[in-house]
């Protein structure tokens, strides 16, 4: 029961199945009550018809007496006993309280027409249903009419249809209606079967592609999705790229530890076999190399869990400010000159104040270092892009020597002197924000480094 319930086809199903029964409900009260109001409204224009042409046969003789002639009459139904058409002429008592008959048809055989006396304008006509003969249902007409002659006696005619045969007709088209708006109700529902089945089947391929996905036998979604599903997968599988892209870093970085580590212990082991090596010095030089590559890896692993949070911003130009202190401090027994070129207050990173301190600082140690007097930092707008430059006036760095020192798993040692994290780190760090460095000359004669970050809006 509990998987019906949380079904969503039957919930859909469910939903259109109560929904065309109601609509179909209300349609059947409406169409069913539509033509009973249109049949009787015809069966009463017909006895009008005939209440008129009773009307007009009616005479009256000298003595003041009402006169029709049967003959004159051209429906055969007025002669035939209980035929289910009748006609009455009753005369009202001189106080208005009751009514005698006086004619009536031969279709009445032995019987009258009951009607109580009710006030009545002349030339009016009185709708009334009640029974007839054989106890059957009638629907009865009445207009008072009077003699020329004698104006103080009042006349009411009467003329009476039987309702078996329009009953019997309302029925069998309401039957025949029901039956019409069942079949529709199951046709619907069949639609409303297809419908569902249609609709949710592409929901029955991503869970098919979602099997093959955890079985291994694919990467990623695959398949051509409707609009309102294609975004859902588009982001499904961007967290597949990610995981993706998260377990290869992952296995890049154990492989750059496991390599930087091997020269310090390889050292230590070489130090440790040899009688006369003094092992405490080089054994602590070691030791604090291998923490630099250890404290490195775990801040790129700090960094990759982070940098997918939301609502993360760093103002660009106090960071900036900041840093280009900490350099003169730093470098001041080289009288570097540090430009800053003037940065917009708005400009802000999408990120954490530390790691754009770690990016942007290593960049600029690098610079500091091979710089000859001068070391100039400025930030410009590149779409949804910050783009950080920091130039140097030093003998800059080949293409060749660029590719090296950014290329994945480059060692700390191999990278420029004193670049503390180096370049090749600073880029993998800027590529898990999907940013991007590039080394290029700089227009100062030496190197220029581009960092690409992503601004907040």
């Amino acid at each position: 029961m509990r998987r019906w319930v949380g079904s969503l086809r039957v919930r859909l199903l469910l939903g259109t199945l109560v929904a065309l029964a109601v609509a179909l409900l209300l349609a059947g009260m409406v169409l069913g009550g539509l033509f009973r109001e249109h049949v009787m409204r015809q069966f009463e224009t017909t006895l009008t018809q005939q209440l008129d042409q009773l009307t007009a046969r009616l005479v009256f003789d000298a003595a003041g007496q009402p006169q029709i002639d049967p003959q004159a009459l051209s429906d055969p139904r007025w002669q035939r006993p209980f035929s289910g058409l009748y006609w009455q002429l009753d005369r009202l008592s001189d106080d208005g309280q009751s009514r005698s008959g006086v004619l009536r048809s031969r279709s009445l055989w032995d019987t009258s027409l009951a009607l109580g006396v009710d006030t009545l304008t002349d030339g009016g006509i009185h709708r009334h249903e009640g029974i007839g003969p054989q106890d059957a249902p009638v629907l009865m007409l009445e207009r008072t009419v009077r003699a020329g002659e004698a104006a103080g006696v009042q006349w009411r005619l009467i003329v009476a249809g039987g309702l078996q045969e329009t009953t019997q007709a309302i029925e069998r088209f309401r039957g025949v209606l029901t039956l019409s708006l069942l079949i529709l109700l199951g046709l619907l529902a069949l639609a409303a079967l297809a419908q569902v089945v249609v609709g949710l089947a592409p929901l029955r391929a991503m869970q098919r592609g979602l099997a093959d996905v955890r079985a291994g036998r694919a990467q990623r979604l695959q398949g051509d999705f409707p609009s309102e599903i294609q975004p859902l997968i588009n982001d499904f599988n961007q967290v597949l790229d990610t995981n993706a892209e998260v377990v290869a870093r992952a296995r890049t970085h154990a492989g750059n530890l496991a390599h930087a580590l091997k020269t310090p212990l390889a050292v230590m082991a070489q130090a440790a076999s040899s009688p006369s090596a003094d092992l405490a010095p080089l054994v602590k030089a070691q030791v604090a190399l291998s923490r630099r590559h250890i404290d490195a890896h775990l801040s790129r692993s700090r960094i990759a869990a982070a940098v997918r949070q939301p609502g993360q911003r760093t103002p660009v130009a106090p960071v900036l400010a900041g840093l280009l202190r900490v350099m003169e401090r730093v470098h001041a027994a080289r009288a570097l000159t540090f430009d800053l070129v003037p940065v917009d207050e708005a400009l802000a990173f999408a990120g954490e104040e530390q790691d754009l301190q770690e990016m942007v600082g290593n960049l600029l140690d690098n610079a500091c270092l091979w710089a000859r007097s001068t070391v100039r930092v400025g930030v410009r707008r590149d779409g949804g892009q910050l783009v950080i430059g920091v130039d140097d006036d030093g003998p800059g760095i080949s293409p060749e020597q660029r590719n090296a020192v950014l290329a994945r798993g480059t060692r700390l040692d191999e990278s420029a002197p004193g670049s503390g994290l180096g370049l090749a780190i600073v880029a993998d760090l800027a590529r898990l924000y999907g940013g991007d460095i590039a080394l290029e000359r700089s227009a100062l004669g030496g190197l220029c480094a581009r960092l690409s970050l992503p601004r907040c809006a």
